[in-house]
């Protein structure tokens, strides 16, 4: 049922790099598309702006991985709490 058959904690420890990452990419991409647009060539610049738009797809797909394991670690939680 779940996409990844990891354990919560490293689909976590993933989520937060790729949250990570995503900001990076973003930031990486806004300071270059905007910030050096005068400098850059026509193809960098096409680069910059395509990071302005990966880089949220990666903070949105590690925000999903992120709630992902806070709901198999509350599953797990809840199941050893029962018992």
């Amino acid at each position: 049922m779940y996409p990844l058959n990891l354990p919560p904690l490293q689909i976590l420890l993933l989520s937060t790099r790729l949250l990570w990452a995503g900001l990076l990419l973003l930031i990486l991409g806004l300071v270059a598309a905007y910030g050096l647009d005068k400098q850059l060539s026509l193809a960098a610049l096409v680069l910059a702006h395509s990071l302005t738009l990966i880089g949220p797809s990666v903070l949105k797909i590690g925000y999903v991985l992120r709630l992902i394991a806070q709901a198999r670690l509350a599953e797990g939680a809840g199941t050893h709490a029962v018992a």
